[in-house]
């Protein structure tokens, strides 16, 4: 049945082409913005490290915390449902997000109110830290206003304007935050530059994706959305109980050294997740939400998609693997990370199949799938929580990698069930970029026998590890490797 409501965009949805161009851009933009938010906080957590004292920093990650935990119920799936809606959001589906979201967020502040006093005892919070934790209460309402005119720069994959708020917000905070560090105000630093930079975001956001906030209530919008809203929602929760609930269950098991070494394995092998996946991933969702009524263009966009993101990540972490026991050994302060070394390359194995089935999972929830993925997500979450303490009580930290590994492995469960919905290529998709990625591990161990533990023989490695990796996937893939950089490059600059 047609929706009712008149139509918001003032274009039409956006065409094939133009999704696959802005999907490139995209990827690229938030690419760029990873590398400059890093650059700018790096640059005021040095000075920040100078002027506030630990204590003030615990603070401020006590509080944020507390205000976090209400974050993820203030949205029942809503807004990722609007990105995955098939037609055009109407009215009715905008303005009824909007009214119960603000409804969800009011009555989440009355309960931060409610239960302040109880958190003053708990966490011993000066009246400092309590201004602080209204600054980000009021920060959480100010984020909740920007999300619909997000949704709309997120539908028609505009992150060249998506990422200009995150980046002012990110440059604001920190050159508030050091100032007013720098004049001593102590605790109180974080408490304007918070509310600051909620104030920058909105701004910013309403400037470049204007729309005018309206409140409305449509039962059958609500229930239209809630269908993919919830189960997207339920499956959130789940990723986050499954990686923070098994933090807390393996500290009691394998004690603070043990927790420190295997987070420490898993932090290292996911650096290129983080680095390249997550960029990628935040823009497919709705470019394979674009494309669900073109399976054809669909199966080939997905095969195109893991291979870009397995082209990068699985040489990252081949490399990491190889290169760690040469790092850990020349820099002094890095050898109590030695115990780690194992588990570092055991647990990569879940962070290569990641690679690859995060992008699947995206497929599925972008053509409607969810409560697929949900089934999938308590699989994942079913067998972390037996495998991994499991094997941690057994054998230590390399059995909480090894049962990490493991669920990684279940992820060919993930597979075949995309494939049984789109017929795409392994082989093309990641099989010729896991054969590359091989080929170049093998000569980096083979030189590192020869070579001495020296940073530049890191250098030498890693370079020689570059020049085989490069070889493998030309030989493999061919020179049509370059003519997709190069449409990539023409894409990023044209209108």
């Amino acid at each position: 049945m047609e929706e009712v409501g008149e139509h918001i965009d003032q274009e039409p949805e956006i065409s094939l082409e133009t999704v696959k161009s802005r999907a490139v851009k995209g990827v690229l933009a938030l690419t760029g913005r990873t590398f400059i938010l890093n650059a700018i906080t790096l640059v005021a957590q040095g000075f920040l490290w100078a002027f506030l004292a630990p204590a003030e920093f615990g603070l401020f990650w006590i509080v944020s915390a507390i205000v976090n935990f209400l974050v993820y119920f203030s949205d029942i799936g809503l807004a990722a449902a609007l990105i995955q809606k098939k037609e055009a959001p109407t009215e009715d589906d905008l303005k009824t997000t909007f009214t119960v979201q603000q409804i969800l967020v009011v009555l989440l502040l009355v309960v931060l109110v409610v239960v302040t006093p109880i958190l003053k005892r708990t966490y011993s919070l000066t009246p400092q830290g309590v201004m602080l934790l209204y600054a980000l209460g009021a920060s959480f309402f100010m984020s909740s206003l920007k999300s619909i005119p997000s949704v709309l720069m997120e539908r028609k994959l505009e992150f060249g304007k998506f990422v200009i708020p995150q980046v002012l917000e990110t440059f604001v905070y920190n050159v508030v935050i050091v100032f007013f560090a720098w004049k001593g105000l102590g605790i109180t630093s974080f408490t304007y530059s918070v509310f600051i930079r909620g104030l920058v975001g909105l701004v910013a956001v309403y400037l470049l994706a204007p729309w005018r906030p309206g409140f409305a209530f449509s039962k059958k919008s609500l229930k239209n959305l809630l269908a993919f809203g919830l189960p997207y929602q339920l499956k959130t929760f789940l990723a986050v109980f499954k990686d923070d609930g098994m933090t807390i269950v393996l500290g009691g098991i394998l004690g603070p050294v043990g927790l420190g070494l295997i987070g420490m394995a898993r932090r290292w092998s996911q650096l290129p997740l983080r680095f390249f996946m997550d960029n990628v991933t935040k823009v497919t969702f709705p470019a394979f939400s674009r494309m669900q009524d073109d399976m054809e263009h669909l199966k080939r966009t997905v095969t195109r998609s893991i291979f870009f993101i397995t082209f990068l990540v699985f040489p990252s972490v081949v490399g990491i693997v190889c290169l760690a026991p040469v790092l850990v050994r020349v820099i002094p302060k890095y050898e109590q990370w030695l115990p780690a070394l194992t588990a570092l390359t055991i647990v990569s194995i879940d962070t290569l199949f990641g690679s690859v089935t995060t992008q699947l999972t995206n497929l599925l929830d972008a053509t409607g799938r969810i409560k697929t993925t949900f089934k999938l997500m308590i699989m994942w979450t079913v067998l972390t929580l037996v495998l991994v303490p499991l094997l941690a009580w057994k054998f230590g930290v390399n059995g909480a990698a090894l049962g990490y590994a493991l669920v990684g492995v279940s992820s060919v469960v993930a597979i075949m069930v995309a494939r049984s919905v789109i017929k795409f290529s392994l082989l093309e998709s990641c099989g010729k970029t896991g054969i590359a990625a091989g080929l170049m591990g093998v000569a980096i161990l083979i030189a590192r026998r020869f070579l001495p533990v020296t940073l530049p023989s890191i250098w030498v490695l890693m370079g020689l590890g570059g020049i085989i990796y490069l070889t493998g996937i030309l030989a493999l893939v061919g020179f049509s490797l370059l003519g997709d950089v190069k449409k990539g490059i023409q894409a990023t600059i044209s209108k």
